[in-house]
């Protein structure tokens, strides 16, 4: 899962992603270069099974940021940033909700709605873009031949064009499942869902979730594909660098029960419609990122293609029960412990034994 981080400059944008991937501020080889680096999944079920079956590994679901240039129209014109774009699978757009004296803001004051709008308007019109020239290219082919396929295209490709001169994102367009087929391989950005993060001042870091809920029923109310999550960078820089007991300490002081990042990567996972279940043994515990609605059959796939092509059952059990009774042994000949079939829908947090042929 490819995650872009965007926004306009003096946010708090690289500074998010270096906290997020422990990847430092390196001076960018070309304005446009775009930075990648990898976060860890915070899980707690993960230590709780490790605890029950001390693996010698212990392996956590994985998140890929990238960190982008500021979007801008000039930079949406290079095709090496458009590329990186077009590759992610959604956008954490940091908005700046904190004042300063200090950090200037590039439109002259901080307006966190004025600032997600902007950002849409630019991805709007570099779609609009592909769009025109598919509609032209299309209807060159529909006059040489006639056909139902080309017929579907232009239909839905001139729905995409309406509501992108109405300046509305194509995220909030209801697009069928086979009309998704249709579009995928042209990765719209404005299709893209939108995470959209608040950066706050540390004054307001003890009503994060006021603010969050703020935004969430008011100012950015009713946007389809999207989500928010507060944090406060200055603090979470500090987190950072303090040992556990010392960041729990610091966390109590401004009354946080967890690290923001945490939330990010939740609201990242629940904006993409993603969970993870585990696997847990002796040589390793581990999670595995999949599509919420999972078969027990595909979610094996995660593991390996042939565990999927030659599925029989998966043994299902929640974490909990798991770490509850001691492991599997304490689980035999109790219901906490099922065989399920393919068609078995995963939960979040099923720990899994998949047996196959």
């Amino acid at each position: 899962m490819k995650t872009a981080i965007v926004g306009l400059p003096m946010v708090g944008k690289s500074s998010l992603f270096t906290i997020l991937t422990g990847v430092h501020e390196a001076t960018r080889m070309g304005s446009m270069e775009v930075r990648v680096g990898v976060a860890k999944v915070p899980d707690p079920r993960l230590t709780a099974l490790a605890a029950v079956f001390q693996p010698p590994k212990i392996t956590h679901a994985t998140v890929e940021y990238l960190d982008t240039p500021s979007i801008s129209k000039e930079s949406l014109r290079d095709t090496g940033l458009l590329a990186s774009l077009r590759v992610a699978d959604a956008f954490a757009h940091v908005l700046r909700v904190f004042e300063s004296d200090t950090v200037p803001h590039e439109k002259g004051n901080v307006d966190p709605v004025r600032d997600a709008d902007d950002l849409d308007i630019e991805l709007i019109l570099s779609d609009l873009v592909v769009v025109e020239k598919r509609i032209e290219r299309v209807e060159k082919d529909r006059k040489k031949q006639r056909s139902a396929e080309l017929d579907r295209e232009i239909d839905l490709l001139n729905r995409c064009k309406a509501a992108l001169e109405d300046n509305r994102p194509l995220r909030t367009l209801e697009i069928s499942a086979e009309e998704e087929k249709i579009i995928r391989g042209f990765q719209f950005l404005s299709q893209k869902p939108m995470l959209y993060v608040l950066n706050v001042g540390e004054e307001d870091a003890g009503k994060m979730h006021a603010i969050e809920e703020e935004y969430r029923t008011t100012k950015l109310a009713s946007r389809p594909g999207t989500g928010i999550s507060a944090i406060c960078g200055k603090i979470e820089a500090e987190l950072a660098e303090l040992s556990a007991d010392d960041a729990k300490e610091m966390m109590e002081t401004y009354g946080l029960t967890e690290p923001g990042l945490n939330r990010l990567i939740e609201r990242t996972y629940d904006l993409l419609g993603l969970m993870s279940f585990l696997t847990a043994g002796e040589t390793e515990v581990r999670a595995w990122t999949i599509p919420k609605n999972c078969t027990a059959q595909k979610a094996a796939g995660a593991i390996h293609s042939d565990f999927e092509k030659k599925f029989i059952r998966a043994e299902s059990v929640n974490w909990k029960d798991l770490v509850d009774h001691n492991g599997y042994a304490g689980l035999r000949g109790t219901p906490l412990l099922r065989l399920e079939g393919k068609e078995y829908i995963v939960e979040d947090g099923d720990v899994l034994v998949i047996r196959h042929s």
